[in-house]
């Protein structure tokens, strides 16, 4: 029987970090400038590695080559998905990502980037971008080529417990103040729109790629359309977030025991919220905040004990 596999997440800085990834789920990061934390990742740029059991050291990237049967011979020629979670400390980009055919073609054959986003945390009266304003592609140009970002620009307001789906060719950026798990494919290529002209440390503005962005922008914006279904359970709740083309994700809620099967290729399991136990077979693991782990293929049937809450995902 194959056990869960617990991963040594990965750390990025970034211009826009800050310090929420220690201060809420005690991680030890780099630098004051930290904004993102790859805890599940297969990607090249930022590979995840197993902290237990027989195959402890080895990466994601690693054993989806090596051990294609943990993961119950998922087709996928690179591992598929990426869990982040993200802290903009201050405004991201104004970006948005291309998908899998424009990406494979003008990216190195990258796949292209459908994303998702649970809302952590958040101060008071904060904000995305998610979509904007323009009809047709003629007054999407005209309106970024005359820098009028408050006329195309769509703002709204955000809470903790919030959940957007954001598929490729959505403008979208997180905005200060908001932590983020987000769910996605396993693609790094983003195309920065608008950087609200900042400068780095260097004095330099960061790259833009306004024309790639406004080949892949839909025009226009469209809202998806799925609504959250919620499974009471005993001992929890399952709410099923998005059931689409690239990953199902769902918020497991628990709060004293409950029975999961396991009948998916693999899953994709982040401990947002208190602490619990995990058992599985004869073995027992413990569980808590901060902890990201995959359920591979023919870990069979597990339990979950305690009050905790979890984000889950698989393609």
């Amino acid at each position: 029987m194959n056990q869960p596999l617990f991963l040594q997440p990965v750390f990025q800085e970034r211009i826009w970090g800050g310090t929420a990834l220690k201060d809420l789920f005690g991680y030890d990061i780099p630098s004051k400038h930290t904004g993102e934390c790859w805890a599940i990742s297969g990607h090249p740029n930022g590979q995840s590695v197993v902290k237990n059991g027989p195959f402890r050291g080895k990466n994601v990237g690693e054993l989806w080559e090596q051990h294609r049967e943990l993961f119950g011979n998922h087709p996928s020629p690179v591992f598929p998905l990426l869990t982040k979670i993200l802290d903009a400390n201050a405004d991201l980009s104004v970006q948005v990502h291309p998908d899998d055919e424009y990406a494979k073609q003008y990216e190195n054959g990258e796949l292209g980037k459908t994303e998702c986003w649970y809302i952590l945390d958040c101060k008071e009266n904060a904000e995305i971008v998610f979509g904007h304003h323009a009809k047709t592609k003629e007054e999407l140009v005209s309106l970024i080529e005359n820098g009028e970002w408050n006329r195309l620009l769509k703002r709204i307001p955000v809470k903790p417990g919030d959940f957007f789906y954001v598929p490729s060719g959505t403008i979208h950026a997180l905005c200060e103040g908001t932590i983020v798990l987000e769910t996605q494919q396993s693609s790094d290529t983003t195309y920065r729109l608008y950087d609200y002209d900042r400068k780095d440390q260097n004095g330099n503005t960061r790259e833009l790629h306004v024309d790639k962005a406004i080949d892949v922008i839909a025009v226009p914006h469209k809202s998806s359309s799925f609504e959250p279904v919620i499974e009471k359970r005993e001992g929890g709740t399952i709410t099923t977030f998005v059931k689409g083309k690239y990953f199902t994700v769902y918020k497991w809620e628990i709060k004293e025991k409950t029975d999961f099967t396991h009948d998916k290729q693999f899953l994709l399991i982040s401990i947002i919220q208190g602490d619990g136990k995990l058992t599985v077979g004869e073995e027992t693991y413990k569980i808590k905040k901060g902890d990201h782990l995959i359920m591979p293929s023919g870990t069979g049937d597990f339990t979950i004990e305690g009050m905790l809450e979890a984000i889950v995902s698989h393609p």
